[in-house]
């Protein structure tokens, strides 16, 4: 109780007694699918420590959508629970993860009682407003090299690490093209010194 309220501060005492009585925190290893396309959302997650990434699928391509890091939730989830429908995005955990799961039940209860929580969930969608702007302006304008670049570079900053551990066709996965395109855009971007690939990972060289 009393590292949850140091954790989510921002929110009323009240609201976050009520909150420590019905969620409940659980730890998901690096990979772990925490929420699947079409099933109806029965917690809302809230992400604790780690990293948690957004996909939407187009028809066999999948799409990153955004990165929830500490003390953000997915406002996807967050939509699909209040409207009562199935979930139209899935989410994965990035690297090891600390997520608390409220129940649904009380979210717009929650909403009407408590100002700070309403607004938080307003913050949260201007926030990912902005960023499927930015991935939908990547798409349509942006060369491959220029979206593969500033995607390492999130990737970098999201996980606080030096190196981005991730192969060729994760990297085609999350940004909808092909492996054989990524790899020949990593080769061009070290050929440029940008990037490093190295046994450990792939490392930005300037950002």
């Amino acid at each position: 109780m009393e590292a949850l309220q140091q954790q989510l501060s921002f929110l009323e005492s009240e609201l976050i007694s009520e909150i420590s009585a019905i969620a409940t925190i659980q730890k998901f290893p690096k990979g772990t699918q925490i929420l699947r396309e079409a099933q109806y959302v029965k917690v809302l997650p809230v992400v604790l420590k780690g990293t948690v990434k957004v996909f939407s699928r187009f028809d066999d391509k999948e799409l990153l959508l955004y990165y929830i890091q500490p003390v953000q939730s997915c406002v996807m989830s967050f939509s699909s629970c209040l409207n009562q429908q199935p979930s139209r995005v899935f989410a994965i955990t990035e690297e090891d993860s600390e997520i608390l799961l409220i129940p649904v039940q009380k979210i717009a209860v929650w909403l009407q009682s408590y100002p700070k929580f309403n607004t938080l969930f307003y913050q949260q969608y201007d926030l990912r407003y902005v960023e499927l702007l930015d991935t939908i302006q990547h798409i349509l304008i942006h060369k491959m090299d220029k979206r593969l670049y500033d995607y390492l570079v999130q990737k970098t900053n999201v996980t606080q690490q030096e190196y981005v551990t991730v192969t060729h066709g994760e990297i085609a996965l999350e940004l909808g093209t092909a492996r054989e395109v990524i790899s020949r855009v990593l080769k061009k971007l070290e050929i440029e010194e940008k990037i490093v690939q190295t046994p450990k990972g792939i490392k930005i060289c300037s950002v």
